[in-house]
């Protein structure tokens, strides 16, 4: 007898805390078929296809997630390369801490829909390039331009995209430099340019990030007026600060 499973629908897929829309199952199943080729209709009237086939198909989207992963892999590598490099040969490093990000796919269906980017891999790739992300945190605001400097130097990451909200903050105080770069992966078969979204930014200004990103997840980014002031009232402080530690350096600099 052959082993039979359910095809695992959208709706599996997309268990969550809230119950998904239909359009949101919709995504789920275009890219689901984009990206195992596999078409729900072609399955016997009760909904069983052979167990092999189920686990080839979970292989393929399993590919899909590792291509990202690998890419940060390689990111990662370049910059501890670098960290380490500084820590032994140098007095100082521009380099404090290191964090990396694989979207979900719940995360990747809602960036589709917000964006009204098609439900096939092709276009995913193309439109959502911030799947795989890396945060490099620094001590002062010349260091994350620095950190970015080495890492656009390097002549296997191509820059696809910079913004820079160091210089031209968003409306609510945000405060990061951003790039995307494409990280080359050398598979068994083939090399895949993939692309890593890269921030760059101080401890205050992450530090404010994060307390940011708690209060709109809490109150489901219906943030009260009042809240959204003291958060700008905030995010000028952390620029301040950063200025002032830099000044604070630099005069401890002139004495040496």
């Amino acid at each position: 007898m052959t082993d039979t499973a359910a095809v695992p629908t959208a709706t599996a897929t997309a268990a969550s805390a809230t119950t998904p829309s239909s359009a949101d199952l919709e995504v789920y199943r275009g890219l689901f078929q984009s990206m195992t080729g596999y078409d729900a209709s072609a399955a016997a009237e009760d909904g069983q296809v052979p167990l092999q086939v189920i686990k080839n198909l979970q292989k393929r989207v399993a590919a899909f997630h590792l291509s990202y992963k690998f890419a940060i892999d390689e990111l990662t590598t370049k910059i501890e390369i670098l960290q380490e490099e500084f820590e032994h040969t140098h007095d100082y490093s521009p380099i404090e801490h290191v964090r990396t990000r694989l979207k979900s796919m719940d995360s990747i269906i809602e960036k589709v829909q917000r964006t009204g980017t098609a439900p096939d891999v092709d276009s995913v790739r193309a439109r959502i390039r911030d799947i795989a992300g890396v945060r490099i945190t620094c001590a002062f605001v010349a260091d994350a331009y620095w950190v970015a400097d080495m890492l656009m130097a390097q002549s296997d990451l191509e820059v696809l995209e910079i913004r820079d909200y160091i210089s031209h903050p968003k409306p609510n105080g945000y405060q990061s430099l951003h790039l995307i770069v494409t990280v080359p992966v050398f598979l068994s078969d083939r090399t895949e340019l993939v692309p890593v979204e890269i921030q760059l930014r101080t401890i205050a200004m992450d530090f404010w990030a994060s307390l940011e990103h708690k209060i709109y997840y809490k109150y489901d980014r219906e943030v009260p007026g009042a809240l959204v002031a003291e958060l700008t009232e905030a995010a000028d402080a952390a620029r301040a600060l950063d200025a002032k530690m830099a000044r604070l350096r630099d005069q401890i600099r002139a004495l040496d």
